[in-house]
């Protein structure tokens, strides 16, 4: 499936693949690596509450501020998987990491089939880059918040995605 136009650059209009998911939605299984090649998949995330932050690339400035900022938040909710999802090889998100002693999120790599992408529906046709997005999951492996942020330069609600990993938690406790 197709959504063109879906999300912009600099105003110009992109297409992304995938499903335009919603929340209420069973989240979809994906095959990514993490930093040490190991492959991982919806499952091996755990049955904890998730936060998946999807961007384009950490070596660009609103991803690198968006990581950052779910770093930090992750310290402020201990029980929260905060997960990174990018197209960037597993030795650039770990350099990237080390540079900015990021140690909380959990970085994934779409590099190899861009399955998480097709599945979440933030995988760009023509630069074969992640659009920016959050995902918030429960317990349960349904999501409760969505966000396509439309323009890829534009930060998300981060305020709104932790108070639906919050509002998940609360559901559940």
């Amino acid at each position: 499936m197709e959504r063109p136009g879906a999300t912009t650059l600099k105003g110009n209009p992109l297409t992304l693949i995938g499903p335009e998911l919603k929340p209420g939605d069973a989240a979809p299984d994906f095959h990514v690596v993490d930093q040490g090649l190991k492959p991982v998949t919806l499952k091996d995330t755990g049955n904890r509450v998730r936060i998946f932050s999807v961007v384009p690339s950490l070596d660009t400035p609103v991803c690198d501020a968006q990581t950052k900022k779910f770093n930090e938040a992750a310290a402020k909710l201990p029980e929260v998987d905060i997960f990174t999802v990018s197209v960037d090889l597993p030795f650039a998100q770990m350099r990237w990491c080390g540079a900015f002693g990021v140690d909380r999120v959990k970085m994934l790599s779409d590099h190899k089939d861009a399955s998480f992408g097709s599945q979440y529906g933030t995988l760009i046709k023509e630069l074969r880059i992640e659009s920016r997005a959050i995902f918030v999951l429960d317990r349960q492996g349904f999501i409760r918040h969505v966000e396509y942020v439309r323009e890829m330069a534009d930060f998300p609600n981060y305020e709104s995605a932790l108070a639906a990993a919050r509002n998940a938690l609360a559901a559940t406790a």
